[in-house]
C-alpha cells in the first residue's frame, strides 16, 4: 500500500484508517499497535469514548498511536478525528443529529485541513441501527459534506449496513466507494473474529483518486481480535491540489 508523501505539483498521498473502537473496552494496547502498523495520517474513530473522562481517553489513543486529537468524541456522540502532525487543521466543528426517541443519539465530527498545497474536508460518522433512521442521517451528512464548502472532502466511518442498502445507496450516489474503486486487501469489517460483512466505508467527494482502500492483509491477528470488533479499513488517497 503507498505511503504518505506530497507530490512535486502540491498534491498529497494521504493515508486514511476508519477504526470502530468500540469505546476503547478491549486491549488499548492491541488497538494503538494496529493504528501504528497502519500508519494513517488521519483516522475516523467511531464509538470513541463519551463519558467519565473521556477527553482523558481520547489523548491516551492518540499519544499512544503517535498521533493528535483533531475533533470529537462525546462532543459529536462518538465519532472523534485524530491527525499526524503532517495536517495543518484549519477548523473543526462536532455535529449532533436529531435524536430518536428510544435509539441511541449520534453526531459528525468535522474538520478542514491542508496537506501541502491540498485542502480537504472530513467527517467521521456512525450511523443508526435503524434502518429509516439511517436514512435520514445519510441525506444529514450530505448536507453536511456540502456546507464544509471545501473543493474535496473524505468521509468514513460505520455505515452499519452493506453495500446496496438505502443509506449507502444514498450515500454513493454523490461520494465514490473506496473499496469499490480501488480494492485492496479483504473489505469485510465485522465481526473483527470472523469478518463476513462490509459495513465500514471511506468515501470520497469526486477528484479525489482512490489508490488503495481494504482491510490490510499484513497485521497481527492477535491484536486485530484484541482490539476491538471491528477491522481497521484503510485507503490511501490523492488529494489534488486546490484549484488542481
Amino acid at each position: 500500500m503507498p505511503g504518505s508523501r506530497t507530490e512535486p505539483d502540491g498534491s498529497a498521498v494521504v493515508r486514511i484508517l476508519s477504526y470502530n473502537v468500540r469505546s476503547m473496552r478491549d486491549d488499548e494496547d492491541a488497538l494503538a499497535r494496529v493504528i501504528r502498523a497502519c500508519a494513517p495520517d488521519l483516522v475516523f474513530v467511531q464509538e470513541a469514548p463519551r463519558f467519565f473522562r473521556w477527553r482523558e481517553h481520547a489523548a491516551r489513543l492518540a499519544a499512544k498511536s503517535e498521533l493528535v486529537v483533531l475533533t470529537g468524541g462525546a462532543t459529536a456522540a462518538g465519532p472523534l478525528l485524530l491527525c499526524s502532525l503532517r495536517a495543518t487543521v484549519e477548523r473543526a466543528e462536532d455535529l449532533l443529529l436529531p435524536l430518536t426517541p428510544g435509539l441511541h443519539r449520534r453526531g459528525l465530527a468535522t474538520a478542514v485541513v491542508r496537506f501541502g498545497g491540498a485542502r480537504v474536508g472530513l467527517v467521521s460518522c456512525h450511523l443508526s441501527l435503524d434502518a429509516n433512521e439511517r436514512d435520514t442521517q445519510a441525506g444529514l451528512l450530505l448536507d453536511r459534506v456540502a456546507a464544509l464548502g471545501t473543493p474535496y472532502t473524505i468521509v468514513a466511518g460505520d455505515l452499519n449496513e452493506r453495500p446496496g442498502g438505502r443509506a449507502w445507496t444514498r450515500l454513493t450516489k454523490e461520494l465514490r466507494d473506496g473499496h469499490e474503486a480501488a480494492p485492496w486487501g479483504t473489505g469485510a469489517t465485522f465481526p473483527a473474529t470472523a469478518p463476513d460483512r462490509r459495513i465500514d466505508a471511506v468515501l470520497a467527494t469526486p477528484g479525489i483518486e482512490f489508490l488503495a482502500c481494504g482491510v490490510p492483509p499484513d497485521l497481527d491477528p492477535a491484536d486485530l481480535c484484541a482490539a476491538t470488533d471491528h477491522l481497521p479499513l484503510v485507503a490511501v488517497v490523492r488529494i489534488p491540489t486546490v484549484g488542481g
